[in-house]
């Protein structure tokens, strides 16, 4: 009997650790605007890039890939976190090839939204290619893997959504198209469809486990408290609402998804509120400058205006939350993404 209680428990441990084997992320595939370009425009004639110094001063050897950080941006930490590379390559980027995409890849497009008008306003990749992307990476994965492998490892992969900004304040606040067509709660339920459509088609070829992540509290971007003079430079209160208020549509969007579709794990990733924290108490997390960035004067560069000359850039980013007038520094993402595997992805380990 003892030997019979022996092997039942050796069964068990084995059906244990086959499950932790199988339960694991085998990759993570991103879809996104500049938050989680890892350096996809640098292969599209756009404006909206960021291959040049001072950014990716912090990153592994000193390179500029594209990120819109000086280092790492959220979903590379991610991708370390699920205990696979601590970095994820950019689709269009030459150097890499499906070998090194079948454990994480992005399609992400710095200036990219939902509404395929944001795309347009700095030409960038908008969010119906990024799925024509995924389409033909998948048929790149069946050769590569082939076909029953190249299923296990899309559908235990980690999907992740990070965009919506742009939507906001590159389109709809910055030119009368969609304001003129919608009011901004019209314009909310607008963006909130195209994503649920997005995540269906996703389910369809094959995601079952799917992060929605949601916005910063945008109104207290650099440039936006640069342009708040009559506020004080303080955020913008109406923005921050605004991403409160369809933040909360996202999270309705979730759980409504995984009433409707069988056998989906979608998740609201919502950086919103450490995000806010960080900037309200930032001697918490050891930074000590919230309201300007690191790069040039801080106020409103990013992208081409943020340059390697400029005399006013900062020596440490550590001590910014900003990196430039629009996106966090290597540190502030790393902060944001531990928070989100933490409380969000952690279910999925």
């Amino acid at each position: 009997m003892a030997n019979l209680h022996i092997s039942w428990l050796l069964l068990a441990q084995c059906l244990l650790l086959v499950t932790r084997i199988t339960a694991k992320v085998p990759a993570v595939v991103v879809f996104g605007d500049s938050s989680v370009d890892a350096g996809n425009n640098n292969q599209i004639p756009t404006i909206a890039r960021s291959n040049f110094q001072p950014y990716g001063r912090d990153f592994s050897g000193g390179k500029p890939t594209g990120r819109f950080s000086n280092g790492r941006v959220p979903t590379d930490f991610i991708s370390q976190a699920l205990g696979l590379r601590p970095f994820i390559p950019a689709y269009l980027d030459p150097s890499y090839n499906i070998s090194d995409f079948a454990i994480g890849v992005t399609f992400a497009s710095a200036g990219t939204g939902y509404d395929t008008a944001t795309s347009d306003v700095l030409s960038v990749i908008p969010l119906w290619k990024q799925l024509e992307y995924y389409k033909e990476y998948q048929n790149k994965l069946r050769l590569y893997l082939g076909g029953n492998k190249a299923n296990e490892t899309i559908n235990g992969a980690l999907h992740i959504m990070s965009l919506g900004t742009n939507d906001f304040l590159e389109n709809y606040y910055s030119y009368p198209g969609r304001s003129s067509q919608y009011s901004i709660q019209q314009y909310q339920y607008l963006l909130i469809g195209i994503a649920g459509n997005f995540i269906k088609q996703l389910y369809h070829l094959g995601a079952r486990k799917i992060s929605l992540g949601g916005l910063p509290p945008m109104g207290c971007l650099p440039l936006e408290r640069t342009t708040n003079i009559m506020g004080g430079n303080d955020c913008i209160e109406d923005y921050n609402n605004v991403a409160l208020e369809f933040n909360g549509k996202l999270n309705g969007l979730t759980t409504n998804l995984n009433k409707e579709l069988p056998g989906l794990k979608l998740v609201f990733s919502n950086p919103y509120y450490i995000f806010l924290q960080m900037i309200r108490r930032p001697s918490l997390y050891g930074f000590e400058v919230t309201s300007v960035a690191c790069c040039a004067t801080g106020m409103f560069e990013m992208g081409y205006a943020c340059n390697r000359n400029n005399m006013f850039t900062c020596t440490d980013a550590s001590k910014y939350i900003f990196w430039d007038s629009f996106h966090p520094t290597e540190k502030a993402n790393h902060i944001i993404s531990d928070y989100v595997v933490k409380n969000v992805l952690a279910q999925f380990l």
